[in-house]
């Protein structure tokens, strides 16, 4: 028997596959010429920012609100997002009719805080909480526990793992040979879930995740496997931004090699190289892997590479800011 809370394996992800083949779309694993000819070796991108809503996040809140009970689906959901979930969650909402009030922090991009409100339409309440990503996650939780309503979560759930994991599941089965293998590292729901399949379809993978100096839980506490306090500061990848819970961290440790830390201007840099190399918009926490990879901190060594590239919802304002400084 399994001792950690949240611990899904790969028959989880294969049911999860089942369910959203033909729900969610089979994204490209797509090889990078730029990319190879800049890490010696070959490259391939995961395209999770050409998934519907533009973000890998539909998988999870998807298979994880068809797992709800008759009697959970009628009285409504709860979540918090910083964007993207929020997108994924709402287009459930939309395709399994469940009302879903989505909080999101006030520094979320308009770009996603309109697009949650669209995607919902009549089923989705967005309210914007006076914080950071941290106090809107509190605040919807204490609302989920006062009405009695599901908290749908955006990383620390099995079903959201499991969702997460068959982006992972369609990489390792289009490019089962990928040796080394860059993931961001947010919560942990996509990393983990992402590390499951591709550890089960090719074991001798080596997977490392990847997130910013200014929001680093899982660097700091990695060594110890302990969560400990970090200070966040502003980032390009605020899809990542926030703490993370031990559940993932302990799971993380079973599969994942280690955490890389990558700069803002790294960042910034990945977003404008892939703009103008791969003629492609993605998102900050997209593009950790690519700054990773870029910055020389990724251990490629000649071995077959893949990254993940997780969404690409970035505000308009802020990717023309990234390039007029990067072109």
């Amino acid at each position: 028997m399994s001792t950690l809370p949240i611990n899904p394996g790969i028959t989880d992800v294969v049911k999860a596959y089942k369910f959203l083949r033909g729900r969610v779309r089979h994204t490209p694993t797509e090889y990078s010429h730029a990319l190879s000819v800049k890490a010696g070796a070959p490259v391939y991108l995961k395209l999770e920012n050409q998934q519907l809503c533009g973000s890998f996040k539909l998988r999870g809140a998807l298979y994880k609100m068809n797992s709800l009970t008759p009697e959970e689906r009628a009285l409504g959901v709860v979540t918090c997002s910083s964007g993207n979930h929020g997108q994924g969650v709402a287009m459930a909402a939309q395709e399994l009719k469940i009302k879903t009030k989505i909080f999101v922090p006030n520094a979320c991009p308009e770009t996603k805080k309109e697009a949650i409100r669209w995607r919902g339409g009549d089923f989705v309440e967005l309210i914007v909480a006076d914080g950071d990503y941290d106090f809107t996650e509190k605040t919807a939780h204490e609302y989920a526990a006062a009405h009695g309503v599901t908290y749908v979560s955006s990383f620390e759930d099995a079903a959201v793992v499991a969702g997460q994991g068959t982006a992972g599941f369609e990489m390792f089965t289009d490019e089962p040979d990928i040796e080394l293998l860059l993931v961001p590292a947010g919560g942990g729901g996509l990393m983990n879930g992402i590390a499951i399949a591709a550890k089960a379809l090719n074991p001798d993978v080596e997977i490392w995740g990847v997130q910013t100096d200014t929001s680093n839980p899982w660097v700091v506490s990695w060594e110890e496997g302990r969560v400990k306090e970090v200070e966040y500061g502003e980032t390009l990848a605020d899809g990542l931004a926030g703490g993370i819970p031990q559940s993932l961290l302990s799971l993380a440790k079973l599969r994942v090699k280690g955490i890389l830390e990558v700069t803002e201007a790294e960042l910034a840099a990945a977003i404008a190289f892939v703009h103008r190399e791969q003629h492609m918009v993605i998102e900050g926490a997209g593009a950790v892997g690519i700054a990773a990879l870029l910055a020389g901190k990724a251990p490629v060594r000649g071995r077959k590479t893949g990254i993940v590239i997780s969404g690409g919802n970035i505000d308009e304002t802020k990717l023309l800011k990234v390039l007029a400084e990067n072109n």
